[in-house]
């Protein structure tokens, strides 16, 4: 899974699954031991075992196998959670609960465009389901359509006022729309909302507020509420991940080298690799650095081909640390073909900009701006391509606001912008 941020997206459709998935038994001493997802899948299997010929309980599995990739963020339970869908249509072609999982499916390969198809087709067939708008909603917003994804899921809170699916999505949106207070009040109705007894939900919604209250500069909010998500659910590699950029600004950077040793442990995907790689090179263990780097870009070249890769990462592995501009661009390129959502938008204007073409890289940086998001790395980004073009009062403009937000991202932009105000001193 990519980790961008846009990682956040397939995670907004954890409420989705309470609405499939089959109710869990918490009477025995086995469940008491087994995560919710895990639970679902044992319900489901006994489901089937009953009714081998009904196609319910194939759908269940293959929800409660989704459900245990997004816990994981292992790929291998999506490709199972396929072969449950395929026996459901053997049993009951296009039965609806078992299209609104391919839709699923789709989105959780990051095949957003096929979503996009599938679930506009499904809208037709069912048009007041509000999970199906919930799934307009994540694949436009992944697309970069955020008109549509947004009407998408005003239609949920419409048709059903207070879903927990439509809060979690409009509580993304608000973020992307600079609305950080908006989101966070959003994702603390969730949280409220949310039984105890899904604990790696409530761990989820905690990750997602502490994000929050990290791109906005308040980092012991967002440690708290990152070390609550870790106490409810040990090892999520969600939170391990959010927790250790909070240690990145609190210049702890060893103890972020564990956090992201621990994560790729866990889910060694080639995003995570490229996180604990930068980890250690601000750590000063640059030998170490270097070797993941180096395993990195061996890694991670293999999953370009797939909608589910690690492009971002690749691209700016390629312009700020191996120097290959040329490859950079030809990524970013790919990426830019398939989608056009602020963080792909971020990604090819910096790999234009390293290329030196600045004009076209201001461009894409502020399409991606305008839609509001307030990220200090992206604002740095605009700084340092308006500087290029010599454009000093909107490189002042967009570094002071990178670096008022205290995030990551915001260090490098207070050095530019000091550097920056010394030249315009000394040129007076």
């Amino acid at each position: 899974m990519n980790s961008a941020i846009a990682k956040k997206l397939l995670t907004l459709i954890l409420m989705t699954l309470a609405t499939l998935v089959v109710a869990q038994d918490d009477n025995t001493s086995a469940n008491a031991v087994l995560t919710p997802a895990e639970r679902s899948i044992a319900e489901a299997r006994r489901a089937i075992e009953k009714k081998p010929t009904q196609y319910a309980g194939y759908n269940l599995l293959a929800m409660a196998l989704s459900r245990r990739a997004r816990e994981t963020s292992d790929v291998n339970f999506y490709a199972q959670a396929e072969d449950a869908l395929k026996k459901s249509f053997e049993l009951a072609p296009q039965n609806l609960d078992g299209e609104k999982i391919r839709v699923w499916l789709l989105l959780g390969r990051h095949e957003f465009a096929a979503a996009r198809e599938a679930a506009t087709a499904l809208n037709k067939r069912v048009p007041d389901d509000v999970l199906v708008y919930g799934f307009l909603t994540d694949a436009n917003a992944e697309l970069g359509n955020y008109d549509e994804a947004e009407k998408a899921a005003q239609w949920m809170l419409d048709l059903r006022p207070g879903n927990l699916p439509g809060i979690t999505r409009a509580a993304y949106l608000r973020e992307l729309f600079g609305d950080v207070d908006g989101a966070l009040e959003l994702m603390g109705m969730a949280y409220q909302s949310t039984p105890p007894t899904e604990v790696e939900d409530r761990a989820w919604i905690l990750t997602q507020m502490g994000h929050l209250q990290l791109a906005s500069g308040k980092t012991a909010a967002a440690e708290s509420m990152l070390q609550e998500a870790l106490a409810k659910f040990p090892g999520y590699h969600y939170a391990l991940g959010n927790l250790a950029k909070a240690r990145i600004s609190q210049s702890r950077y060893d103890e972020a080298v564990t956090l992201l040793q621990q994560r790729y442990q866990a889910t060694p995907h080639a995003e995570n690799l490229y996180d604990l790689a930068e980890a250690l090179e601000l750590a000063g263990r640059r030998d170490e650095a270097n070797k993941a780097f180096a395993e990195f870009e061996t890694k991670s070249p293999w999953e370009s081909v797939r909608a589910d890769n690690s492009n971002r990462e690749l691209i700016f592995y390629y312009a700020d640390h191996a120097h290959q501009p040329a490859k950079a661009l030809d990524i970013a390129r790919q990426e830019f073909a398939r989608r056009h959502d602020v963080y792909t938008l971020d990604a090819y204007a910096w790999a234009l900009h390293v290329n030196g073409q600045n004009a076209e890289a201001r461009k894409q940086i502020e399409a991606a701006l305008s839609v509001g998001i307030r990220d200090a790395k992206m604002l740095r980004h605009a700084g340092e391509i308006a500087l290029q073009l010599g454009d000093r009062e909107a490189a002042q403009r967009h570094l002071q606001e990178s670096a008022s937000l205290n995030a990551p991202g915001s260090d490098r932009a207070r050095v530019i912008l000091a550097s920056l105000t010394q030249v315009i001193q000394n040129g007076r």
